[in-house]
This record gives C-alpha cells, sequence and structure tokens, in this order.
C-alpha cells in the first residue's frame, strides 16, 4: 500500500479547512484516511497550522509521499519547534 501525506478538504463553500492526514494514495482527496496528522486553515491569519511532528516523521519513516503543501507546512512546523527549543 502506498502511504501518502496530503490535504483532505473540508468545511463549506468557500471557507475551507483542511486536516493533514497519512491516507493510501489511490483513495480519492476526501475519501478515507489512515490516521490525521495535523491541520490546515488557510484563512486564519499567523499560524494557520497544527502539526503531531511525531506522528509525521513516523509516516514519512516508513516511506509515505509528502504532498508540495504539506511538505511546506511541516519544515514550517519543525522551524517554529527548534525555535522553542
Amino acid at each position: 500500500m502506498a502511504v501518502a501525506l496530503r490535504l483532505n478538504r473540508q468545511g463549506t463553500k468557500d471557507r475551507p479547512y483542511y486536516k493533514i492526514v497519512a491516507v493510501d494514495s489511490r483513495k480519492r482527496r476526501d475519501g478515507r484516511y489512515i490516521e490525521q496528522v495535523g491541520t490546515y486553515d488557510p484563512l486564519k491569519e499567523g499560524v494557520n497550522y497544527t502539526v503531531d511532528l511525531e506522528k509525521a516523521d513516523k509516516w514519512v519513516g516508513v516511506g509515505a509521499k509528502v504532498s508540495e503543501t504539506v511538505n511546506s507546512i511541516l519544515r514550517k512546523a519543525r522551524t517554529a519547534a527548534k525555535a522553542e527549543a
């Protein structure tokens, strides 16, 4: 099974909200997912994401492909985590 970390669209028309999920890459965009890793709200100002880096690293460690947008969010989250520490 090929696993991907990608966005799962939620919300209503003109009010998008996304879940960052681990999903079988053959599933449809908003289909059933394996595990939720975080969230992303593009309409929110400032820090508009939450990510569980441990879960994300676990999936990347077992070979999950990461979409461009999720990769960008993970980089921001890792930078913020290093700044806090």
